[in-house]
C-alpha cells in the first residue's frame, strides 16, 4: 500500500530530538518569510529555551562589509534569525584558535574571541568552508519549540559539518529532505504553495 504523507503528522514521523547538532527542516508549507524551507542548526536547548542559526538563507554582503576592521575576505553572511538582528555571530570547527567559543558537538563550535578570528582570517588559520556567520539566530522560550514541534512545524534530522559549511546552500533543504528516511523524502518534491499540490 503506497504512503499517504498527508494522513500522517510530522510529529509523528519525527524520531530525534531538538538536541544541539540537530537541525530543523521547515515543513514543506511553512510560509514565514524567516523560516520558509530553512534549515536550523540547533547550538543550544535547555531550560532557559532554544537557540538555533538557519543555515540557508544568505545576505547579498560580506563580513567586510559589516565590521570595519574585518579582513577582506569572501566570506558570505546569513539571516541566522529573527532575533537579535543587528549581531554578528558565526559558527566554525576551530575550538583551538578561538578561545571563549561554545561547544555545539566535538567538530563544531559557536562564537569565540572576535579579534583572535580577524587575526587568524588575516593568516588564513580560518578558511571559508571553516566558519560561517550570521546576523540574529532563531530563539524559542521554554515552551515555544515544544509547541511549535507539536503543532507539525518541523522535521528533526541529523545534520553532518560538511552539510552545515555547504556552499550550496539554496538546495540544503532539499538535500537533507529527499535523504531522509521514505516517509519524509517523499515531501521534499512537494511544491511551496500547496494549492499547486
Amino acid at each position: 500500500m503506497e504512503f499517504n504523507p498527508f494522513k500522517h503528522k510530522i510529529s509523528e514521523l519525527n524520531s530525534l530530538e531538538a538536541i544541539p547538532g540537530n537541525a530543523l527542516l521547515a515543513e514543506p508549507f511553512l510560509i514565514d518569510p524567516y523560516f520558509k524551507r530553512s534549515v536550523i542548526l540547533m547550538v543550544e536547548n535547555n531550560e532557559a529555551g532554544a537557540i538555533g542559526f538557519v543555515l540557508n538563507n544568505p545576505l547579498e554582503i560580506k563580513v567586510h562589509d559589516l565590521v570595519s576592521d574585518f579582513p577582506a575576505t569572501d566570506f558570505d553572511v546569513f539571516v541566522g534569525g529573527p532575533v537579535e538582528s543587528k549581531s554578528l555571530f558565526y559558527i566554525h570547527n576551530k575550538p583551538d584558535l578561538l578561545p571563549g567559543c561554545q561547544k555545539i558537538t566535538e567538530e563544531l563550535y559557536w562564537n569565540g574571541d572576535f579579534e583572535i578570528l580577524k587575526a587568524a582570517i588575516r593568516f588564513k588559520h580560518i578558511k571559508k568552508n571553516d566558519i560561517k556567520f550570521f546576523l540574529g539566530y532563531s530563539g524559542w522560550g521554554k515552551e515555544q519549540l515544544i509547541n511549535e514541534l507539536k503543532a507539525d512545524s518541523w522535521f528533526i534530522s541529523k545534520i553532518s559539518t560538511n552539510q552545515v559549511f555547504d556552499i550550496d546552500y539554496g538546495n540544503l533543504w532539499y538535500k537533507i529532505m529527499s535523504a531522509s528516511k521514505r516517509e519524509i523524502a517523499i515531501m521534499a518534491n512537494f511544491p511551496e504553495d500547496p494549492s499547486l499540490n
